[in-house]
C-alpha cells in the first residue's frame, strides 16, 4: 500500500524541477560536449593525415578542454534551443498554470541570463521584418509527445545558427539513391556548418516530419565505430555506413580546407510514408555539438553529473618558428600580398568586428552619403566577423569565434571598393564573386577555427565598442589581439583553400583506397 502510495506522489511533477532542470542542462551544454563527441574527435585528431585539418581540430579539442575547465561557452553562438518532451501518460503536475513551452522557455530565460555564464541571445522576434532581438533567447522550439508512463524524458540541444543554416531537404523519388543526394548535397553545403561533425537524416513521413526526425536523430551518440565493427543489420545501419563513407570520401576534412575526416557519424530516423514520396531532410550538427538528456519523476530536479577532464586528450598547439607573425598595426598592402594561401599566420594589434546589421548599417551609410560613424576607419584595417559573449569577471570579452563569412559576400565589394578595408576574418569559404572581388583589391580573407571561440577569446588583449552599441552583440567592436591564430584562406591572387584544400584530399584519398 505504502509503495503504491510513493509511486503515485512520485509521478507528481514540480513545475519548479522541470524549469531548474532545463536551466541547469543549457548552462552545463553550453560547455561540457558529450563524452561521445571528445572521443569522436580524438580519434580524427589522431587519424588525420592533412597539416590544416589536422591543426584545426587541435584548435577545437583545446578549446573544448578549456571550456570545460572555465566553464564558458564553447561557442560564441549559443544557439536556438531545441527541446523534445516525452511526457508520460501518467504524469501529474504540482501546477498547472504554465504550458510546457512557457516552462521550457522560462529556463531558458534563466540559462541565458545566468552571471555567472551569460549566453549570447541570438533569437529575433518578427523574422521577416523588424528582427529585433529578444534579449534572453526565447521562444525555443519544444516538440511533445505524450508516452506510456508515469515519468518526463527531456532531449534539450542548443543549435547554432551557421550548421541549422546549411540544413538540406529534397522531395525524393520512391526510387532515387538517398546515399547518392547526400553525396551530391554535402559540397554544396560549404564549411559554414563547421566539420567535422555529425549528420541527422530524416526520411519518410511528410516534409515537415522529416526536418523533425533529422533534428531528433542528431540528439543520439556518437557509434558509427561500433556499428562498422559489428556490421550493419538493418537498412538504416547499411545508409549510414554508405553515407558515411562516401562523405567522408569528399576529402572536405575539418572546417572545409580538406582532410579525411568530414563527418564524425551519419545518425537516421525514419517514418512510414505516401506510396508516392520519399522526404528526405539532412541537418548537420557542428563542432560545438551541444545536447544532453535527462528523465524526471517527482523526486526533483535533474541531476547532471559532470564529466572528468581526464575525458580530454592532452592536445597542445606547437608554432613552429617558420610561423608568419603580422602587426596589424604596421602591416601593408605589400605585405599581404606575399601571403599565400594555406598559411598559417599569427595576428596581432588592432581590429574592428562587423556582422550582417552592422554591414547593413554601413552600406545604409555610405550610399546615403552621410559616412561612418566617428571613430570608425577601416582603412588599411581588418575585420573580424564575430559577435561575442558577453564578458564575466576580469575577462576582457566573451568567446568570440567567427562567423559565417559567406553571409557578408553582398557587402564585400562595397566594404572592399569604399572603406579602405584591406582585409577580412570570418569562417568557412567565400562564394566565387567574392573571391574574385578580393582578387581584383588584392584584399586577403583569412579564416578562424569555427568551434574555438573560448580559444580564440584568450587571444584578446582588448576590447571597446566603438559604433552601433544599440546592435548588441553585432555592434562594432574594436580588439587588440596578441597571437590570434587564422588560416589565409583566399590571398590577394584569389587562390581559395577551400577549393584547393578539398580537391586534394579527394584525389588523395581516392588513391589511398585504389
Amino acid at each position: 500500500m505504502s509503495s503504491n502510495h510513493e509511486m503515485s506522489v512520485n509521478s507528481v511533477i514540480k513545475q519548479a524541477d522541470f524549469i531548474e532542470s532545463v536551466a541547469d542542462a543549457l548552462q552545463y551544454i553550453s560547455y561540457y560536449h558529450p563524452k561521445d563527441f571528445v572521443d569522436a574527435m580524438s580519434q580524427a585528431y589522431e587519424r588525420e593525415q592533412s597539416a590544416a585539418a589536422k591543426d584545426a581540430i587541435a584548435q577545437i579539442l583545446i578549446n573544448s578542454r578549456m571550456s570545460a575547465e572555465g566553464k564558458r561557452p564553447l561557442c560564441q553562438d549559443t544557439g536556438i534551443v531545441t527541446t523534445f518532451v516525452k511526457v508520460g501518460m501518467g504524469v501529474q503536475w504540482d501546477k498547472t498554470d504554465m504550458t510546457i513551452q512557457e516552462m521550457v522557455d522560462e529556463g531558458v530565460r534563466r540559462a541565458y541570463t545566468n552571471p555567472d555564464n551569460p549566453l549570447r541571445a541570438s533569437i529575433v522576434s518578427d523574422p521577416a521584418g523588424s528582427r529585433k532581438n529578444t534579449k534572453d533567447n526565447t521562444p525555443s522550439v519544444v516538440h511533445i509527445d505524450m508516452v506510456p508512463g508515469n515519468h518526463i524524458e527531456v532531449a534539450i540541444a542548443a543549435k547554432g545558427g551557421g550548421s541549422e543554416n546549411k540544413a538540406k531537404m529534397v522531395m525524393l523519388n520512391p526510387s532515387d539513391d538517398i546515399a547518392a543526394w547526400v553525396e551530391k548535397t554535402l559540397p554544396t553545403m560549404g564549411a559554414g556548418w563547421c566539420p567535422p561533425g555529425m549528420l541527422g537524416i530524416g526520411i519518410g513521413g511528410t516534409a515537415e516530419k522529416a526536418a523533425v526526425l533529422a533534428k531528433e536523430a542528431l540528439m543520439e551518440s556518437v557509434d558509427i565505430h561500433e556499428l562498422m565493427a559489428r556490421g550493419a543489420q538493418t537498412t538504416e545501419e547499411k545508409l549510414r555506413l554508405d553515407i558515411f563513407e562516401r562523405a567522408n570520401s569528399l576529402g572536405i576534412g575539418a572546417q572545409g580546407l580538406g582532410g579525411l575526416t568530414t563527418v564524425l557519424d551519419v545518425k537516421i530516423k525514419s517514418a512510414p510514408t505516401h506510396a508516392a514520396s520519399k522526404p528526405v531532410v539532412m541537418i548537420p550538427n557542428c563542432a560545438a555539438t551541444r545536447h544532453v538528456h535527462f528523465h524526471l519523476d517527482g523526486s526533483g530536479p535533474a541531476e547532471l553529473t559532470p564529466p572528468s577532464l581526464s575525458d580530454w586528450p592532452e592536445i597542445t598547439r606547437e608554432v613552429g618558428d617558420d610561423v608568419r607573425r603580422v602587426n596589424l598595426d604596421t602591416v601593408t598592402q605589400a605585405d599581404i600580398e606575399q601571403w599565400q594561401s594555406g598559411e598559417t599566420i599569427l595576428l596581432s594589434g588592432k581590429m574592428l568586428t562587423g556582422r550582417d546589421a552592422a554591414h547593413k548599417r554601413i552600406q545604409s551609410l555610405i550610399e546615403s552619403g552621410e559616412g561612418l560613424p566617428e571613430g570608425v576607419d577601416f582603412t588599411g584595417k581588418f575585420i573580424y566577423y564575430v559577435g561575442p559573449v558577453d564578458p564575466v569577471g576580469t575577462e576582457v570579452v566573451g568567446p568570440a569565434g567567427p562567423t559565417t563569412a559567406t553571409r557578408m559576400d553582398k557587402f564585400t565589394d562595397l566594404m572592399l571598393e569604399k572603406t579602405g578595408l584591406m582585409g577580412m576574418i570570418g569562417k568557412a569559404e567565400r562564394g566565387p564573386a567574392t573571391v574574385e572581388s578580393i582578387k581584383k583589391h588584392k584584399a586577403v580573407y583569412l579564416m578562424a577555427v569555427g568551434g574555438a571561440a573560448y580559444l580564440v577569446s584568450k587571444a584578446i588583449k582588448h576590447s571597446r565598442v566603438v559604433a552601433f552599441a544599440d546592435l548588441g552583440m553585432e555592434a562594432i567592436y574594436e580588439f587588440d589581439v596578441q597571437d590570434m591564430p587564422v588560416t589565409v584562406a583566399v590571398d590577394s591572387n584569389g587562390v581559395n583553400a577551400h577549393e584547393t584544400g578539398p580537391a586534394i584530399w579527394k584525389v588523395n584519398i581516392a588513391n589511398a583506397k585504389a
